[in-house]
């Protein structure tokens, strides 16, 4: 018998012997890419770093990033490479200096203290320089494509109200912008537009998102309140903050009838106001129920996507 029939034979007995080896190994299936939007919503924002514990401690990174204001400042850092541990420290160091001095304004209706890190601006209550200066020496990235992550910023045009989606350039004067609360901080000039806080617009901006990635998680941290919550000697800059909070909720409500994110969480967040970033472990701990919620959703998700 030839050597060709010998190898003929082989051919049709081998795969029924030895069927596995018939047959073309299953490859893994590749995570889903995932689009990470975080929201709007000043000092209750630090809940974003408990939702990105949740994505560190299982090991998974979003494929792309969009921040609004505190969330464009925790999503900017995240991209630079920073473990949510480490920005978690950012802000320990932060927090409790001339925030804290604002917070006490809201409690003591004293005068205003302005020292390490901003100082009164033109047209606004607070300078952000320095608070920008501190975050470019927490990391090496200075442009948005120095960032480890694909990360969009959302401001908003000063005249013409839309939104502006910033994603090439200098990465800190679009943060600056984003974050730019009308009268507390200043408009910021860019490319010839006047930009100020995106949370005027879009202050969860999961759709622009849409289309890019395989499943959106969306993070809402606009805070809550209620009768028993708010205190009664309310000082005006809780009733402007406040009320800021409540056109960025309105807005949101509108975003989701319009387009539903795969994943929705909003942290309950309570009795944080705005500038309050040294109640930074009280937040954390409220956010748990919440990372934990985001870490159910997160695994199902990805199941699904390799099934």
């Amino acid at each position: 018998m030839n050597k060709f029939i010998l190898g003929a034979m082989a051919a049709i007995v081998s795969p029924l012997l030895f069927p596995t080896f018939g047959k073309t190994a299953a490859r893994p299936t590749p995570n889903p890419s995932i689009g990470l939007a975080l929201g709007s919503g000043g000092a209750a924002g630090l809940a974003h770093i408990a939702m990105l514990q949740t994505f560190d401690d299982l090991k998974i990174k979003p494929s792309r990033i969009v921040g609004t204001s505190i969330g464009a400042v925790i999503g900017t850092l995240y991209a630079a490479g920073l473990s949510a541990v480490e920005i978690k420290e950012i802000f320990y160091e932060f927090g409790g200096s001339t925030l804290d001095a604002l917070s006490g304004l809201i409690r003591s209706h004293g005068a205003l203290n302005f020292n390490t890190f901003f100082k009164a601006g033109d047209g606004a209550l607070v300078d952000p320089t320095n608070f920008i200066n501190f975050l470019a020496e927490r990391i090496e990235a200075r442009s948005f494509s120095d960032l480890l992550i694909p990360m969009e910023i959302i401001a908003t045009d000063y005249f013409t109200g839309e939104t502006v989606v910033l994603k090439e350039g200098n990465v800190f004067t679009a943060i600056e912008a984003s974050m730019a609360v009308p009268g507390l901080f200043p408009p910021v000039s860019y490319e010839e537009r006047l930009l100020i806080d995106g949370g005027t617009s879009n202050p969860l901006p999961f759709d622009i998102l849409k289309n890019k990635c395989d499943f959106i998680v969306a993070i809402d941290v606009t805070g809550s309140r209620s009768r028993e919550t708010v205190e009664k000697d309310l000082h005006i800059l809780d009733i402007i903050f406040d009320t800021f909070e409540i056109m960025q909720k309105s807005i949101i409500f509108t975003l989701l009838r319009n387009f539903q994110p795969e994943i929705y969480i909003k942290p309950d967040i309570k009795k944080i106001r705005l500038l309050e970033f040294n109640r930074i472990e009280e937040v954390m701990e409220q956010s748990i129920p919440a990372a934990d919620e985001l870490r159910v959703k997160l695994l199902k998700k990805i199941s699904e996507h390799q099934e």
